[in-house]
């Protein structure tokens, strides 16, 4: 996959600083089903399993399966194909960079009920969560989705039609300026189960473009 994914960057004139390796991937909290190869990655996941902090609901959940790598480079782009059947309120399955229980970004579609769902993001940075979302038709069972980072800011995009990325938000994270890890998780918050499934997992140069409006404040950093 290593080299695949080289070859790809190059052939679409990308400098490929580092590439999405299967075997460069480290579990937090490894499901009990799953399977991992080069070209696909599922996972199964288990009732009453979330990741959420604090923020209105006063609980904490920290029990999701996370697969990521590490890095400490400081300016990429992550995307990462998502297909799913779910049925039940709350299951999800999308992108995350997940650095310990009170700091993480995800995004993904959480299933509402047979008419909608809920496209967003939660960014969590010192314990509490926040969650943007837009309502999207229930129907829907594909997204891609792309992480851009720049040092400690990072973009949130997804896409639907195949043709253009969209933002869905663009969010800083306290603790996200070094090195940081990144990449896939899925979970069922109430009592359910569905089988979530990744391909076409790239890394490449970052897509998120410097800002060419209004220029720096000096003590902005």
């Amino acid at each position: 996959m290593d080299r695949d994914l080289c070859a790809l960057g190059c052939e679409r004139g990308l400098t490929m600083d580092f590439c999405f390796d299967v075997n460069q991937l480290q579990w937090t909290r490894k499901p009990a089903q799953y399977t991992l190869s080069d070209d696909k990655i599922e996972i199964v996941t288990a009732p009453h399993t979330d990741l959420w902090q604090r923020t209105y609901y006063h609980f904490r959940n920290d029990n999701a399966p996370v697969l990521q790598m590490a890095t400490d480079e400081k300016f990429f782009s992550f995307t990462v194909k998502t297909q799913f059947q779910t049925k039940h309120r709350f299951d999800q399955c999308g992108i995350v960079m997940y650095l310990d229980s009170e700091n993480w970004l995800k995004a993904s579609i959480e299933y509402e009920n047979e008419t909608f769902a809920h496209l967003g993001s939660v960014v969590t940075n010192n314990g509490y969560s926040d969650w943007a979302t837009t309502e999207i038709d229930a129907n829907v069972q594909s997204m891609w989705y792309r992480l851009s980072r720049r040092e400690d800011d990072y973009l949130i995009e997804c896409l639907e039609d195949g043709v253009l990325f969209k933002q869905m938000r663009v969010c800083h994270m306290c603790h996200g300026g070094e090195g940081i890890r990144f990449g896939i998780y899925a979970c069922s918050p109430e009592e359910s189960s569905f089988v979530a499934t990744f391909t076409d997992l790239r890394v490449g140069e970052c897509q998120w473009l410097a800002h060419d409006g209004q220029k720096p404040d000096e003590d902005a950093k």
